[in-house]
């Protein structure tokens, strides 16, 4: 798939925190979306021959100064419009409706009474909504029908179906909007006349096709495995595509879990039969980490390594291969978050370079294949089991590329990383031991080597280190929250290494959600 999918549902992002949800809504539905910014232009949006445009909400009020436009340009393409809060406010704004301060706020669950059009969708007359909005449209723009009323919004939805256009003062993509869903949907197929055709199928199979247009008939690939779900599937693809012309390379940087580097190169080559070559890196990695704290530092010195240590598996990948051939192609599990978290896009904020997209070196001398960067996790999963892919690969747990070294809070080296691992596989075995790898989506566990707790063991004092679980539920890593581990395992999980693992006299529980915190520490 390439970085444009032919008439993509457009969701344009005025600041709102539910931008990619409202993305992720309109796959759910089985059509194709994407995130655009607010201050694109009319010939920016045209040129993605777009099939609707969705109008996400925002922090700020029609008002204000400087507070973000809907371009009236886009207004005028002759697409579906579908706004949402502030969206549908900005909407109103901008085809002539009225917008008012009125003075009472509506924040969190509110009743909702509906009138019908698309405000109904299978929905009862009054039923609740999630609503965050201190101005309300007041009257709706000309030749536009109201669909749905509250207490502090007396047009909460409308609708014009000549025009092909509608929207909401609420936000139907969160849970708390229980039918939100299915007024997406219903503007989506209805109004918009749009298909719901986008399947694991047919992404499969497209995904398929563009690899195998951009390698070419001859041309040669490898691909970093890292064991994950991510670069399993994206490898899979690219095999599918070109066959015996791709080789995976698995590197052993020293940053794995243990057990990893086993359970890699049984599973991944049993399940597909794809030609792997493991490359022993360790010393390599560990000698460019050495004393580095910087997080930022870290992530883009092991993207650097990674691609110095694929360069050196060049050789390996071309052996038997005629003379002359060259490999020109790097597979990489890249998905729509980490392009998102390290700024991909326009307006967007680096959060943190992902390995594999901001902290990858200037020099490199492949050129990129990367099937998935336009999928979020569950969409990658699908693929993978329509690809034939086993459970044991798709099914498993999130680990980031860098390893065990961004869940280190300080400088790398081998003894504490020794000191993770076994904190780590305690964890983990405990948390499969509860029946939790179903409820976990990832459970980072973080060793703070630069942080000492004074502690008692064995009648003695201790001055050893701090382990953190940060176990969460997430549906797509974009948001998170943390998950509710029963307190007999988080019990079992600490006592356990407090007494198998003596540099370590302490084990905490993070209970923060995301936003505000990353679900890695570094």
């Amino acid at each position: 798939m390439s970085d444009q999918v032919t008439k993509p549902v457009l969701v344009v992002d005025f600041g709102a925190q539910y931008a990619q949800l409202i993305a992720r809504r309109v796959r759910e539905a089985n059509i194709y979306s994407e995130v655009v910014p607010h201050d694109a232009s009319a010939e920016e949006i045209k040129a993605k021959n777009p099939a609707a445009l969705v109008l996400s909400g925002g922090p700020s009020s029609v008002y204000e100064d400087g507070a973000p436009k809907l371009n009236r340009e886009w207004l005028e393409l002759g697409i579906p419009v579908f706004g949402i809060c502030y969206g549908f406010q900005a909407m109103t704004e901008a085809l002539g409706g009225t917008i008012a301060a009125t003075g009472d706020r509506e924040y969190g669950r509110t009743q909702l009474s509906v009138v019908g059009g698309i405000a109904h969708a299978h929905a009862p007359e009054s039923h609740e909504v999630w609503m965050s909005h201190g101005d309300a449209v007041s009257k709706a723009p000309e030749g536009f029908t109201v669909t749905a009323t509250t207490k502090g919004a007396p047009v909460a939805a409308f609708e014009n179906l000549d025009k092909r256009m509608a929207g909401v003062q609420y936000h139907p993509e969160v849970n708390h909007s229980p039918y939100g869903q299915g007024v997406l949907e219903k503007f989506l197929t209805e109004i918009a006349g749009l298909k719901a055709d986008w399947t694991a199928a047919n992404i499969a199979d497209e995904l398929v096709e563009k690899v195998r247009t951009q390698v070419g008939e001859d041309g040669r690939a490898i691909c970093g495995l890292s064991g994950g779900v991510d670069s399993a599937v994206a490898a899979a693809i690219v095999q599918r595509a070109i066959g015996d012309r791709l080789t995976c390379v698995f590197v052993d940087h020293g940053l794995l879990r243990q057990g990893e580097r086993e359970q890699v190169e049984k599973d991944f080559v049993a399940a597909t039969g794809a030609k792997l070559i493991t490359v022993d890196d360790r010393k390599v990695f560990l000698d460019a980490l050495d004393g580095i704290t910087d997080p930022e530092t870290k992530r883009k010195t092991i993207g650097r390594e990674f691609i110095r240590s694929f360069e050196r598996a060049v050789a390996q990948a071309l052996d038997g291969a005629p003379e002359g051939e060259t490999v020109d192609f790097l597979v990489q599990g890249t998905l729509y978050p980490d392009v998102v978290e390290s700024g991909g896009g326009s307006g967007t904020a680096n959060i943190k370079s992902h390995h594999n997209v901001g902290g990858l070196p200037d020099d490199v001398e492949f050129t990129l294949v990367e099937p998935l960067r336009l999928l979020f996790k569950d969409e990658v999963r699908a693929v993978g089991r329509e690809l034939g892919l086993p459970e044991e690969i798709v099914g498993r747990q999130p680990f980031p590329g860098p390893g065990l070294g961004i869940r280190i809070i300080g400088a790398v080296n081998e003894e504490r990383l020794d000191t993770l691992r076994r904190a780590d596989a305690i964890a983990r075995e405990e948390m499969t031991a509860a029946g939790m790898d179903k409820v976990v989506w990832q459970c980072p566990v973080v060793l703070l080597a630069d942080v000492r707790s004074v502690g008692v063991q064995g009648d003695g004092r201790t001055y050893g280190h701090p382990i953190v679980l940060r176990p969460v539920s997430s549906e797509d890593a974009m948001t998170a929250d943390w998950t509710r581990v029963p307190y007999e395992t988080l019990e079992k999980i600490s006592t356990r290494i407090t007494n198998e693992v003596p540099e370590v006299n302490r084990v905490v529980l993070d209970v923060t959600s995301k936003p505000p915190g990353t679900i890695e520490w570094e």
